[in-house]
Order: C-alpha cells, then sequence, then structure tokens
C-alpha cells in the first residue's frame, strides 16, 4: 500500500496534469484510490484559464465596435447578451477536464490561437 502511495505521488509530481484515471491505468489501482491519495496529501485540481491570442489590429477593431455601439445607443436598450462559438476541423475544444494538480492555485493561463486556424466563427446576437 505505501509502495502503491509513493508510486501515485511520483507520478502526479512528475505529470501534474495526467488525470486520476491515467495514473490508475498506468499503476493498475483503483481510480478512487488515486483520488483518495491526492486528497489526502491536500492536493487540488486547479485548471488553467484558456485567453486569445490577440494580433497587432485587434485592439484597434475592439475600440471601432464600441465606438459603433456608442454611436447607436438604441441597441444597448434592446440588446441582451452576445456570444461568439468558433467550430475547427480539429473538433469542439473541451478544457472542462484539464487541469493541474497541486498544492497552491498555480493561477496558469493557455494561450488559444485560433485565429490562425482554419475555422468558423459564428457571432450571435440576441435582442428582445
Amino acid at each position: 500500500m505505501i509502495n502503491t502511495r509513493e508510486n501515485i505521488l511520483e507520478m502526479v509530481q512528475r505529470s501534474p496534469r495526467l488525470s486520476t484515471r491515467r495514473i490508475a491505468s498506468c499503476i493498475d489501482v483503483s481510480h478512487m484510490q488515486v483520488w483518495r491519495t491526492v486528497h489526502e496529501e491536500d492536493l487540488h485540481p486547479y485548471r488553467d484559464h484558456r485567453v486569445q491570442h490577440l494580433e497587432p489590429g485587434d485592439p484597434a477593431q475592439h475600440m471601432d465596435l464600441c465606438h459603433w455601439i456608442t454611436a447607436h445607443p438604441q441597441l444597448l436598450r434592446v440588446m441582451l447578451f452576445t456570444n461568439e462559438a468558433s467550430f475547427t476541423r480539429d473538433g469542439i475544444n473541451n478544457s472542462r477536464n484539464v487541469h493541474m494538480w497541486s498544492h497552491d492555485n498555480p493561477n496558469e493561463t493557455s494561450v488559444t490561437k485560433f485565429q490562425r486556424r482554419f475555422s468558423v466563427k459564428c457571432m450571435v446576437w440576441f435582442a428582445w
């Protein structure tokens, strides 16, 4: 049991982004045993924050949009929210399962470069 515990902690230290299921399958123990071990060691799964890579001309385009909305204040009374979705040939990127085991929050960010890949972007504006 102690050897298994040490193996689990060594794998977490070596590769802190491994899931508990991956660790369990690598050392042939149950998923719950890995989960209990990391929690007994006061380790927590922290997620990194995805941020969009900005191109040099992006801030100017954002300002243009702000000026356009300011010039049309009647839109603000009827606009509820906007949202943008990207679909790439890589599929839908689900980052909910991406985490890092650590004692303290590492506050990591990962920069995505959606503007440089083939994608279809849809801007949806909802109004009442």
